[in-house]
């Protein structure tokens, strides 16, 4: 007989080790249930787990288990057991019992691409791994604002990087993964855009496989063609353009780079640019760049406070000045910029929007 029970709001006390019981912690959070978790072990809270003091007498086991509207049991010791039974049927509570989550010698680690920050834009495959997961390692720039939901039961790690600034270096985020593998773990590394697109999943895959840990990728959709798509620059476009150039910009290019970019024709994406764009506008021009190339500036693609600024290559870093571009962004360099329908912003124009602003 199988039952399908309406389990939302419902308040369920799960007793047992957390490693044993993750799978029935994730299901039950899954299900939208408020989930308690009782361990003989010490445990921390992980997103929508709670947990509560491990009962140690009759007593304590009668309050508990009258508080909650369905008790789950996995792998407790015997004494337990026949206390926490007493305790449901002398309150009426449902009591249920699972097997123990069988623990691997090694567990695996999976890198997914999370897309440009966009929830929907997130694969179905990411979220399929997600909700696997015992542990998820996760960038600033990934979509973790429902990872409670996505990733139910899993410890949340933060290793999130700013520009400039790496609160958890990569070669720690490297051991990290690899430790939690080596424990058993199946662990999900969370990156914005896709992992193989400057998200330094390159090293991460080498790192498990050096310590002998499967790892498999999941892609993402990248930013560098997202979010140009998002605001109408197709990245090529037949008898406009018909080769793409994906650049890092979080440091500044060589001379003979920027004469390779320069003379290569078609479209130039850069991500992390905008640091540098002084820097990359001049050299660009330097090496023969049309000063009326068309360059876009992208800023927060897909949130709710997207921005997209246009101007020519000789303007654009007053322009951006003058309007305070930000990262993060993205840039885009040549002709399919001016095929989004958005106009260029007129240096003189917006000197004078400026000063009567300022008057």
């Amino acid at each position: 007989m199988e039952l399908d029970l309406d389990l939302r709001s419902r308040r369920v006390l799960i007793v047992g080790r957390f490693h044993e019981s993750r799978r029935a912690i994730a299901r039950y959070l899954a299900a939208e249930a408020t989930v308690y978790l009782a361990s003989p072990t010490p445990a921390s809270k992980s997103g929508r787990l709670q947990v509560v003091d491990y009962p140690t007498n009759a007593g304590e086991w009668a309050d508990i288990v009258s508080a909650v509207d369905l008790v789950v049991a996995v792998d407790i010791d015997k004494k337990a057991d026949a206390l926490l039974t007493a305790a449901c049927t002398a309150r009426r509570t449902w009591l249920s019992r699972e097997p123990a989550t069988a623990a691997a010698e090694i567990g695996r680690v999976t890198l997914i691409g999370g897309g440009p920050g966009d929830e929907g834009l997130f694969t179905l495959a990411g979220k399929a791994a997600l909700r696997e997961a015992d542990v998820v390692y996760y960038d600033r720039l990934a979509p973790h604002g429902q990872l409670d939901r996505w990733a139910p039961g899993a410890e949340l790690v933060d290793v999130g990087k700013k520009p400039g600034h790496h609160a958890v270096p990569q070669d720690q985020i490297e051991r990290m993964l690899v430790a939690s593998a080596l424990d058993g773990q199946n662990v999900v590394r969370l990156k914005g855009g896709d992992p193989f697109v400057f998200g330094r999943g390159g090293e991460e895959v080498i790192a498990c496989r050096e310590a002998g840990v499967p790892v498999v990728v999941i892609p993402g959709v990248t930013s560098a063609i997202a979010v140009p798509g998002a605001v109408g620059i197709p990245v090529t476009h037949r008898n406009v353009s018909h080769l793409v150039t994906i650049v890092s910009g979080h440091a500044p290019l060589e001379e003979r780079e920027l004469a390779h970019l320069a003379g290569l024709g078609g479209t130039i994406v850069v991500l992390m640019g905008v640091s540098n764009l002084p820097h990359l506008a001049a050299g660009l021009a330097r090496h023969g760049m049309a000063p009326g190339m068309p360059i876009a500036i992208i800023e927060r693609g897909f949130s709710t406070n997207q921005r997209t600024t246009i101007a020519d290559i000789d303007t654009i870093v007053p322009v951006a000045t003058a309007v305070g571009a930000q990262s993060p962004a993205v840039l885009v360099i040549g002709e399919v910029v001016a095929l989004s329908g958005h106009a260029a912003i007129d240096l003189a124009e917006l000197a004078e929007t400026s000063a009567h602003a300022a008057g």
